[in-house]
């Protein structure tokens, strides 16, 4: 393939295209509209139904209930998975194989959503597990190519227009879903609102999106092979390499101290993520609308926030960018704690959405700058892994404090620690050593 020198721009937009691709799948399916069909109807209906909870507050949490444990499989799952799929990928040149199988079952897991009934609520939340970590390990494969496709001086704006490009793909496809399938009287393209097929129907939108967009990264998008283990000892070679990396751990501290500083500040960014349209509601007494028009605002702001601060990464690096971006989120999100009204919180949720797309590209492009050339799959691997080991703790804090307190103000505030924890340990990251350790600056 291309040197990241010499990569063309058909190369890198096909790459950048890919995030266009699949992220509606987090906004319809995993976020807001798949999900909260499945928590407050499907799920809620069949607590009702087997006598599991008496009123309709009680069926919609147990249903929320489950969806969690959903997502709480996914994660476990793409934590134990991304490590050695990664590095089998590296040693066996499998990464386009693997992205195109990822991006297939997530497709065909958006359609099995659309085709299952409402009364088949563990079948659909198979589904969804299957599909949720398909998608999830995929973004390992893709994640990998970075480095090889971005030239080392515009690694952070090719990581942010990835980022930007995503979530407009999320807001063009939610506003398609919202205007032609969920909110009319009559949905568009002939389904009905029995058996909620038009919610249901969300999930075509995203298998069809997904799908067509996904194909310029398959086209024109070419994997370095150079470096494929023999025939035959792929797995051995892949175990192999991965004794080694935990092996020459200290020649790769840069990397193990990153990844543990993403630990926390991602928890926290999930957190916010998971809770902010509930805090909306429940603290400052948002509509449904309101809080559906604070989630377009987020992701428009992270989408201009993630291509414009993609050029001041280039020039101040990734670990000050990040810095940068820890530091707002810190500031906004004790905004709004305190926060005395709507007009308060509506503008610690802009700073939020500007500042919440360059954490995310800013921490794929440092990781891009720390990976050797010959292990990015394992890598990128090891970046899934601190995305999701602990992805639990924020939301499993925030609802023991908000219940020992009564307050979702106290709860939403536990992501104040995951920030600072996130900053200190950031302070310790060496990013020219990591360029170094990895021969690519």
């Amino acid at each position: 393939m291309p040197s990241p020198a010499t990569a063309d721009r058909r190369t890198v937009w096909s790459w950048c295209l890919y995030d266009f691709a699949n992220s509606p799948f987090t906004t319809l399916v995993v976020t807001f509209v798949y999900a909260s069909y499945f928590a407050n109807v499907m799920g809620a209906d069949h607590y009702l139904a087997v006598g599991s909870a008496t009123t309709e507050k009680e069926a919609e949490a147990l249903g929320t209930a489950l969806w969690a444990r959903g997502v709480t499989l996914t994660a476990v799952a793409v934590a134990l998975l991304s490590p050695l799929m990664g590095t089998v990928a590296d040693r066996g040149g499998f990464r386009k194989l693997f992205l195109l199988a990822s991006t297939a079952v997530a497709v065909a897991g958006s359609l099995a959503l659309f085709r299952i009934g409402p009364d088949r609520v563990f079948l659909a939340l198979a589904a969804f597990v299957v599909a949720n970590i398909a998608f999830e390990m995929g973004m390992v494969f893709y994640n990998a190519f970075l480095p090889d496709i971005a030239p080392p001086a515009k690694i952070g704006r090719v990581s942010g227009y990835g980022w930007g490009l995503g979530y407009a793909g999320g807001l063009l496809a939610l506003i398609v879903a919202l205007v032609a399938l969920v909110q009319p009287e009559v949905p568009w393209f002939g389904f009905s609102k029995e058996g909620a097929e038009n919610v249901r129907a969300t999930n075509l939108l995203v298998a069809i999106w997904f799908a067509v967009f996904s194909v310029p990264i398959f086209l024109w998008v070419r994997e370095d092979k150079s470096r494929i283990s023999l025939k035959g000892r792929i797995l051995t070679e892949s175990y192999r390499q991965l004794r080694e990396t935990f092996v020459e751990v200290r020649k790769y501290r840069q990397v193990v101290r990153f990844l543990l500083a993403r630990l926390f500040y991602n928890d926290g960014l999930v957190t916010i993520f998971a809770f902010g349209g509930i805090y909306a509601a429940g603290t400052f007494g948002f509509t449904g609308e309101e809080v559906l028009v604070f989630a377009i605002v987020l992701n428009v702001t992270a989408g201009l926030g993630a291509v414009a601060m993609g050029v001041l990464d280039d020039r101040l690096g990734g670990k000050r960018s990040i810095e940068i971006s820890v530091w707002a989120l810190l500031a906004a999100t004790l905004v709004a704690v305190l926060a005395p009204n709507k007009v308060w919180f509506w503008a610690a949720g802009i700073v939020i959405g500007i500042f919440s797309g360059p954490n995310q590209a800013s921490s794929r492009s440092l990781m891009g700058r720390f990976v050797p050339p010959d292990k990015e799959n394992e890598f990128y691997g090891f970046f899934a892994f601190s995305g999701k080991a602990t992805a639990f703790m924020g939301p499993f804090l925030l609802g023991v404090l908000a219940a020992q307190f009564g307050s979702q103000r106290v709860g939403i505030s536990v992501v104040i620690f995951f920030f600072v924890a996130g900053l200190v340990l950031l302070r310790w990251v060496d990013e020219d050593e990591g360029k170094r350790a990895a021969a690519r600056s």
